[in-house]
């Protein structure tokens, strides 16, 4: 039986407030316990968006007496939220801010750089800011991490040229660390060049999209210069995937350890990868206390099919569905507590904790 400390997934989207038939604190912390990881950062672009005190507290609430697991809120930067001076107690609470600069579906997306300068000039430096940029959009936060000297985080690398810019920008010092998500690593688009990003993907529409297999391979070649692995598990219901306008997201909790240890018993990646992108990075970068007397047991040995009807998730689908991986979580010890074994969450909800919270001073 393999021992590993409690993962944290930093980009998980809850779902709550405003579309609970897709997840919720409860359901999702039950999919994270599954998955061995044992604390979520949950991102800010709900209905309505998790902006200022009202809503942070809204979010909050509603996970302190539901959540199974321990996590953090984001707050997002919107077009009227950043004086961050009048509100300093407010950065403190949340895991950090979030910035919409690409594609997104809510309230959140910042299209006009001056609308930037004063998040990155207010928010404070000790937390990240997180960024859903993509290619060029991408560069110009490098940009703005650089002018203003502050640290950013990428979320979700896709691309050959991300990867390769965000190399680049390491080694002249400039503060930007980023995470790749589980299906930008192990998929690949099924489109062709002209077809892609003018024809939706089905069940396989995600944000970003699906990219090419040089891709996917710059990826696993700079796997180096990436710092986090992050599931972006954006739960929607079969109907709304199988519909005519399908909404970009996958469920990814329960599917990103058992990927990863396969990749290791295919010897693309080590254990210690695994520990180092999804435990002590995530830790420094979000300034995260370590959860004492925490840790998950995996059967590295065990070899099945991913399939939905076993998994936790409300969602009800994965698009890892029949594929056949190696490493599965028998336990799961949060804080001293078994909290999931043999397939079933014994965790309470409400158990979970806030960790800002918990913490209650200035980050490590």
């Amino acid at each position: 039986m393999l021992k590993l400390p409690g993962l944290i997934d930093p980009h998980v989207h809850v779902r709550e407030p405003g579309q609970t038939h897709k997840e919720d604190w409860d359901s999702v912390t039950q999919a994270a316990l599954a998955g061995g990881v044992t604390m979520i950062l949950a991102m800010p672009n709900t209905k309505p968006p998790i902006f200022d005190e009202a809503t942070l507290n809204l979010a909050l609430d509603a996970a302190k007496g539901k959540a199974r697991c321990d996590y953090a809120q984001f707050l997002g930067a919107g077009p009227d939220n950043a004086d961050w001076d009048r509100h300093k107690g407010l950065p403190l609470r949340a895991a950090g801010l979030k910035m919409y600069l690409d594609s997104t579906f809510g309230e959140l997306r910042l299209d006009d750089m001056t609308l930037w300068m004063p998040h990155f000039e207010k928010f404070p430096k000790d937390f990240p800011i997180v960024l859903h940029s993509e290619s060029r959009t991408m560069a110009a936060g490098i940009l703005f991490a650089a002018i203003y000297d502050r640290p950013i985080h990428i979320a979700h690398v896709s691309l050959k040229e991300e990867i390769l810019l965000i190399k680049a920008a390491k080694e002249k010092g400039i503060k930007v660390t980023c995470e790749v998500c589980p299906h930008h690593l192990f998929m690949v688009s099924q489109l062709t060049d002209e077809e892609r990003g003018k024809k939706k993907e089905g069940r396989d529409e995600v944000r970003p999209r699906l990219a090419t297999q040089e891709d996917v391979d710059a990826l696993w070649q700079n796997m180096d210069v990436i710092d986090c692995f992050a599931t972006d598990h954006a739960p929607h219901t079969l109907e709304e995937k199988d519909s005519e306008n399908p909404p970009p997201g996958f469920p990814g909790l329960e599917t990103l350890l058992p990927l990863l240890l396969t990749a290791v018993s295919e010897k693309r990646l080590n254990i210690e990868d695994i520990i180092q992108k999804s435990v002590t990075n995530p830790r420094k970068i979000f300034n995260i206390p370590e959860q004492p007397e925490t840790w998950i047991e995996v059967d590295e040995s065990a070899e099945y099919e991913i399939k939905a009807e076993n998994q936790f998730t409300r969602c009800g689908w994965t698009p890892f569905e029949g594929w056949t991986v190696k490493g599965k979580v028998m336990k799961v010890v949060l804080r001293g507590k078994t909290a999931f074994e043999d397939g079933k969450v014994l965790a309470e909800q409400g158990y979970g904790r806030n960790v800002r919270q918990s913490c209650k001073t200035s980050p490590m």
